[in-house]
């Protein structure tokens, strides 16, 4: 069985037209990609519930739920990396956000600019490269 992350939380204010369009996983979260304005680079991937959501649209910080830590948290508040958004949109299924911010700092939990600095995998490449419709 799985339950709400937050369970004692009241309501979210989150307005209902958006929360309309959020299609959420079984733990009521869905996926936040969070980029840096201008350069495009991916910083990390955060989980969002409507709270968090909310937060993050009204105040102008980045706002996550910890799935291991059971809690919100605003990036920047312990390590100093704050991250100022500019931008939220929605994904066409709905499952997925992405967060354009200006990164004060380093992004990642390792004190990397990106979580994506621990390395690109091998990917096969084809024999030929099929060509791409115009």
């Amino acid at each position: 069985m799985t339950t709400s992350p937050t369970p004692a939380a009241p309501p979210s204010a989150l307005d209902p037209a958006v929360a309309a369009r959020l299609k959420r996983d079984d733990a009521g979260l869905v996926a936040a990609v969070v980029q840096q304005h201008g350069s495009r680079e991916v910083l990390m991937v955060g989980w969002m519930d409507d709270e968090a959501v909310h937060r993050t649209l009204t105040t102008g910080r980045t706002w996550f739920w910890s799935r291991s830590r059971q809690e919100y948290w605003r990036k920047g508040d312990t390590s100093g990396a704050v991250q100022a958004v500019r931008s939220v949109s929605i994904d066409c299924d709905g499952d997925a956000l992405l967060v354009v911010v200006d990164q004060t700092g380093a992004a990642c939990h390792t004190g990397d600019r990106t979580c994506f600095d621990a390395g690109a995998l091998p990917v096969a490449r084809p024999a030929t490269t099929p060509e791409v419709p115009a």
